[in-house]
Order: C-alpha cells, then structure tokens, then sequence
C-alpha cells in the first residue's frame, strides 16, 4: 500500500519518522507499506540463516530487514528478506546510523526475497532490474506460491536464470551445489 505523501528523496526518507513501527520501502519516491511477513515467509527466512551459518557464512555476514538503495527513476529502497554482505560491505554497515546499504557502498553478494502473495511483479520484475544494475551477484526468488527457487547469477549487468522445483539440489554461483532442495526451502525446515 502505498502513502498518500509528496514525493520523498533519500535524504528525505532516511529522516523520515512517523512514530510506529511500520516498516517502508521508497519506491520511485512513494512510501510503500510493507506488510507484515506471513509465517511461512519468515520461517524460510529463518531457516535459509540457519542453513548458511551451517555452510560457514559468519553471523555478522547475515543480516535480515537491512536496506539498499537501489538505481531508480527515482529514490528508491528496497527491504530484502535476506542479505549476505561481503567482507567489505559488513565493514562498511559497522557503526552505520541506520542499516542501509549506500550507493557508496560496496553491493551485498546475495540478496534473497521471499515472494508475497500479489507481490511477485515486485520480486521477478522490478527488483530484479533494480538488483542488477546495482551489481548484485548473485539474487535469489523464493516462490512459496509457484512452488519453486530461482537463482539469478548477475553476468555482465543482467541476472541469468536457473529455477529449481521439487527434490533438486540447489546449485549457487557464489556457494556452489548445496544439499538443499527448493521443498526445503518452501517448507522452512
């Protein structure tokens, strides 16, 4: 749901307070409500954390409900379920004011979105446009509602697209072939 507001710059946003505990995305210079996360939605989230902690990827390499400021006609922000930040990207966050990835900041390696029911033109179309061109290696689409993983491999400022259903194992660019399957993923455990 978007806010009723004038249009808004980054600096204007990243002042922005209301008061409550609503969570926004900056699209195109509009406040776009972020609705709360379904249960299943969050216990992907979970447990895609607790399978990377397992394949050696740090904590302070996780994160979750961490920013980025992305190309856009205009300002705009995005909201990954998760993020896996570079050595250089976790350093750069270290002390930040507010957990925003910067355009003055390196791009996180990994950014994953757990499609939401009517959001998935947000996740296949516009952040995929939006993550590429800010350089990010590797994007993954959880889809809990077509049933499958598509991992996207940034290769000369576009994603290339594998999708993954059922009891296949999950091959990333960045982690290599995984013991896991997109009926793990989708089922949060």
């Amino acid at each position: 749901m978007t806010i009723a507001s004038p249009k808004m710059t980054l600096e204007e946003y990243l002042n922005y307070e209301d008061g409550t505990d609503t969570q926004y995305e900056l699209e195109n210079g509009e406040l776009v409500v972020m609705p709360p996360e379904s249960e299943l939605n969050r216990r992907i989230g979970i447990f895609l954390i607790a399978y990377l902690l397992q394949q050696g990827i740090p904590a302070y390499r996780l994160t979750m409900k961490t920013e980025i400021v992305v190309s856009g006609s205009r300002a705009t922000t995005r909201l990954p379920d998760l993020i896996v930040l570079s050595e250089e990207l976790a350093t750069a966050l270290e002390g930040a004011r507010r957990s925003t990835v910067m355009p003055d900041m390196p791009p996180p390696m990994l950014v994953v979105e757990v499609v939401s029911p009517g959001q998935g033109s947000r996740d296949y179309r516009y952040k995929r446009s939006e993550y590429a061109a800010r350089g990010i290696a590797e994007y993954w689409i959880v889809d809990p509602i077509q049933q499958r993983v598509s991992i996207l491999e940034w290769v000369e400022g576009l994603y290339e697209e594998k999708v993954y259903e059922g009891d296949v194992a999950i091959a990333s660019p960045l982690l290599g072939t995984l013991e896991l399957t997109p009926i793990q993923v989708l089922r949060g455990r």
